[in-house]
């Protein structure tokens, strides 16, 4: 099954001895061997919060990382401020990302964040988009690089990394991994995303009114549904963002 081409995407490749040893340490889940698969991570800051999110796929030989374009030169950056005496290089593969809907073909990996998201591939031929991805993303209440994922600003686990397979507790450190670890075990999560119900249209970061209270920000609409970060105990009953009405019915 053919796939359609991504444009917003560039694909790293991570070479070196120590390109492993190096990765474990910095990012929010386990690289996996070789051959295993597509993983979905992320970079955090010291503080917990996101830096980029991308998927990672363990060649044996090198290490290719899928992530959104206009964060590429930045992580690339950020690794090498890490990078001290590693022995570890990054470049630009050159390589294209695909993406389809149905089984996996050769030479393809699952989406790791949800099975309604279809398989990648690198370098594959590709037609033209086609896809509404944003439709699929809202139904499955999958962030994305850039609107609903804020860099310096989220917290990924208020964005669902822990359902998206994005983060391992149980890895050891990472950069942010203090942070994290206590938002997962020493509190309970009072904001996040979800998938809500939408009666309307507002433009993405606008403000989710409950009467005259902030209740939170409104994202990706398609279908009807839209993405929102909200704050759990004021997202009841009919809420308005802008000229949309917003209502959200808890698990």
């Amino acid at each position: 099954m053919q796939g359609e081409v991504t444009t917003d995407r560039m694909v790293l490749c991570i070479t070196g001895a120590d390109r492993e040893k190096f990765l474990h340490g910095l990012v929010t889940r386990d690289l996996g061997a070789p051959d295993m698969g597509l993983v979905y991570s992320a970079l955090l800051t010291p503080q917990g919060k996101y830096l980029a999110d991308f998927f990672l796929l363990n060649r044996g030989a090198d290490i290719l990382l899928d992530v959104k374009a206009d964060l590429a030169q930045g992580l690339a950056q950020r690794f090498m401020m890490y990078r001290l005496r590693a022995d570890v290089g990054i470049a630009d593969s050159g390589l294209s990302v695909v993406r389809g809907l149905g089984d996996a073909p050769k030479g393809a990996w699952a989406d790791p964040r949800d099975a309604s998201l279809g398989w990648r591939g690198y370098g594959m031929a590709g037609g033209a988009p086609s896809i509404d991805w944003d439709a699929l993303r809202v139904a499955a209440c999958i962030p994305e690089t850039g609107i609903e994922l804020i860099p310096d600003d989220s917290y990924i686990l208020e964005c669902g990394f822990d359902r998206m397979g994005g983060v391992d507790h149980r890895k050891g450190c990472y950069v942010g991994q203090e942070v994290t670890a206590r938002m997962k075990h020493k509190t309970e999560l009072r904001k996040g995303l979800a998938t809500v119900s939408v009666a309307g249209a507002a433009p993405i970061g606008t403000e989710i009114m409950a009467g005259d209270k902030p209740a939170g920000t409104l994202f990706t609409q398609a279908g009807g549904q839209a993405i929102a970060y909200l704050r759990f105990d004021r997202a009841e009953g009919v809420m308005q963002a802008g000229d949309a009405k917003v209502t959200w019915e808890q698990a």
